[in-house]
């Protein structure tokens, strides 16, 4: 799918977390549910980090592009080392390592520790990353062209910052899920890690499939295409994309936030 179909995806997917937490009497405060929906909605967009045109890679500048080159190069390092017989020979390392539910746990893993271990600046970066990346995504119109790229990662940084300092307050959300000393912020992993699961399965369903259950090898092939039978199948920015799957997920997404609010 595109950019801004796993964004949405994304974001509704969190919702979508919200509603199943207030349906069984443990409502999410809303400021977790808002800063989740936006970090998964940015995550939605991380995996793509193996590929030059995905908007992750030109999100921030040279060290984003950079960055997609590292990552592309040892993708395709790990599909050559890890291929079985009957997996194709590729010139690329896109939609290889970073879309398996292994790279989701390990990134969202990362997140975590990085949130409980590195303080108050690692969980403004880890917010403002996502922020950058959300509203690359939800608002893909507006954020067109390497001109807006300032106001962006200014909105971003202010977005970052306003969020966090609600989520300080008292029974406000740092310490929602787990509560023990020490362990503020250690939610953040999860909506990274959702993200990244939710932009997987949305490239299974487009005609190229995703390699999600790897390294389970599945007959003799490691890096098997998941996805529906070819015939439900759909081309990234395909119609079924643009006027089916897009409307879908903005309304999921707002029935899952009144009904995580228990508006409904």
């Amino acid at each position: 799918m595109m950019g801004p179909a796993h964004s949405l995806s994304g974001a509704a997917a969190w919702l979508g977390v919200g509603a199943a937490a207030a349906a069984t009497g443990h409502t999410m405060p809303w400021p977790v549910l808002l800063a989740g929906a936006l970090i998964c909605a940015g995550a939605a967009l991380a995996p793509d980090l193996d590929h030059k045109a995905a908007t992750i890679s030109r999100a921030f500048g040279p060290i984003s592009w950079a960055l997609c080159e590292i990552v592309d190069k040892l993708s395709y390092a790990v599909y050559k080392a890890t291929r079985k017989q009957g997996d194709p020979r590729r010139s690329g390392g896109h939609r290889t390592l970073t879309h398996t539910w292994l790279w989701a746990v390990l990134i969202g893993a990362g997140c975590s520790l990085a949130a409980i271990t590195g303080g108050r600046w690692a969980v403004l970066t880890i917010l403002f990353v996502h922020m950058v990346l959300a509203i690359e995504g939800l608002l893909w119109r507006a954020t067109r062209g390497s001109s807006a790229d300032v106001l962006v990662w200014l909105l971003a940084a202010a977005s970052a910052w306003i969020v966090a300092g609600v989520l300080d307050k008292p029974g406000n959300g740092s310490d929602w899920l787990f509560t023990q000393p020490g362990q503020e912020y250690l939610w953040l992993g999860l909506p990274v890690v959702l993200g990244a699961l939710v932009h997987d399965i949305g490239d299974a369903l487009t005609v190229s499939g995703c390699p999600i259950l790897w390294p389970i090898p599945l007959g003799r092939k490691r890096w098997y295409p998941i996805g529906p039978p070819k015939v439900m199948r759909f081309r990234a920015g395909s119609w079924v994309e643009l006027k089916v799957l897009m409307p879908a997920f903005m309304l999921l997404g707002g029935l899952g936030c009144a009904a995580a609010l228990n508006f409904i």
